[in-house]
């Protein structure tokens, strides 16, 4: 670690924390750890152009930094968002600049929310990629299969950043400590501090700045969580994540869904989304919500939570958030059933404690003469030569186990229907029982 200087403190926290070297990344072990894909990348000695997707304050642009410090390359940033066809021509002109050196030199042009380009922007990349000129890195925040163009991707690896998880980002805290940047600071205090970041480096380091600088001015020693509500209440209290509120939040959410209000459901949803909550989590929780609580009753809450998930990932943040929201509703006036969900943890359990039971003759498989001289599927009977495509008295389940009732269909939406059916079906096995047992 780097000995602080008075010049040095004048850099922003995230600067002064910034890895040097590849054994000071904090995070990504599973892509530069010892063997890991990147990390061979960096060892081997030959660049090639990648796009690092995930979320913000992973490290994304630290890494693209890194691999220039690796090969010896000229280092281009360019920012999407502010940049245009004019910054790629730029970057062209000072890595042929570069390449036609005294001493020529390797070029790596980072491409930070490399997304937000258009087509033409993203093909302006494509012959100087292929020639060699100089090794493209993008950044991205949304998935690149939706977002970048398909020319451009084939030509880059793409490597997925995780979170960084809640130790990792307890040694960042630690670094900051390490280098007098931070007071003290007590477990419950640092504790809310890792479930505030939720995983990301850059929102912790902000943090910490501002503690910092505060806890300065007001001449505290050490952070207790008393004090650390007090400074930054009101962010707290917004980004929760992971704490307490974050999942008394979720449940109102889900609880209001299951309870069939959809004005609650969606104050709820727009509660968590205002929060900084991540949509792509919420989509989840919805795709859940439908199957534990529709479930059969309504089958397109299913299919609408689904399609709610991948509008979501196609289009991000704010306008997919309407996507989510729509599911949300119309989870909330759908019918509600649990029975698959009931029926699902009723076999797990008997499954758990039940004996392994062979599968019955006339169920198995016969691929081979042995096995039909063994008696393999002999008396099976094909549902579609049947009446109604339905083998009336024919049994599916281990020898002598009982109908365990798993499922049962509440009378609401679809189900009621499907309750209908198995209750037809039922009498027609009673009915023909006898037959069952004659040709079984």
């Amino acid at each position: 670690m780097k000995k602080t200087t008075a010049a040095s403190t004048h850099q922003p926290l995230a600067e002064r924390l910034r890895p040097h070297t590849l054994a000071e990344v904090i995070g990504q072990q599973h892509i530069l750890g010892p063997g890991k894909p990147l990390r061979l990348a960096f060892e081997s000695g030959r660049p090639h152009s990648c796009i690092l997707w995930g979320p913000p304050g992973v490290g994304k642009t630290t890494i693209a930094r890194l691999m220039a410090q690796a090969f010896d390359a000229q280092f281009i940033s360019i920012s999407a968002v502010l940049g245009g066809v004019k910054d790629i021509r730029d970057a062209v002109e000072r890595a042929e600049a570069a390449r036609s050196g005294l001493v020529p030199q390797r070029t790596i042009v980072f491409v930070d929310e490399v997304h937000r380009f258009n087509k033409s922007q993203q093909d302006a990349f494509l012959p100087h990629v292929e020639s060699g000129l100089f090794t493209f890195v993008g950044a991205t925040t949304e998935n690149p299969s939706f977002e970048v163009n398909s020319a451009l991707l084939s030509r880059a690896t793409v490597y997925v950043l995780q979170p960084l998880a809640p130790e990792e980002l307890r040694r960042i805290v630690a670094r900051a400590q390490e280098i007098q940047a931070l007071p003290g600071i007590e477990d419950e205090a640092l504790e809310r501090l890792v479930a505030y970041a939720d995983g990301d480096a850059r929102r912790l380091l902000n943090t910490l700045e501002t503690l910092s600088v505060t806890a300065a001015q007001a001449g505290v020693a050490r952070i207790d969580d008393a004090w650390l509500l007090q400074v930054l209440g009101e962010q707290m209290r917004r980004y929760d994540k992971g704490g307490e509120q974050f999942y008394d939040t979720i449940s109102a959410l889900h609880k209001s869904v299951r309870g069939s209000d959809p004005d609650a459901a969606l104050y709820w949803l727009v509660r968590m989304l205002d929060g900084g909550a991540d949509p792509r989590y919420l989509a989840r929780r919805i795709v859940r919500m439908a199957w534990e609580d529709i479930g059969l009753a309504d089958p397109r809450a299913m299919q609408i939570a689904g399609d709610a998930a991948q509008t979501y990932e196609r289009l991000g943040s704010p306008e997919g958030e309407l996507a989510l929201a729509q599911a949300v509703l119309y989870l909330a006036v759908a019918p509600k059933s649990n029975a698959g969900y009931q029926a699902y943890k009723l076999a797990r359990a008997f499954v758990r404690q039940d004996g392994t039971r062979p599968v019955p003759l006339h169920l198995r498989n016969a691929p081979t003469a042995l096995m039909k001289q063994l008696d393999y599927g002999r008396g099976y009977r094909y549902a579609h030569d049947e009446q109604d495509g339905f083998a009336a008295g024919a049994s599916y389940l281990p020898e002598g186990m009982a109908a365990p009732g798993f499922y049962a269909p509440v009378p609401r939406g679809l189900e009621i229907k499907i309750g209908q059916k198995l209750e037809e079906l039922r009498a027609r096995n009673a009915a023909a029982a006898p037959d069952a047992d004659a040709a079984t």
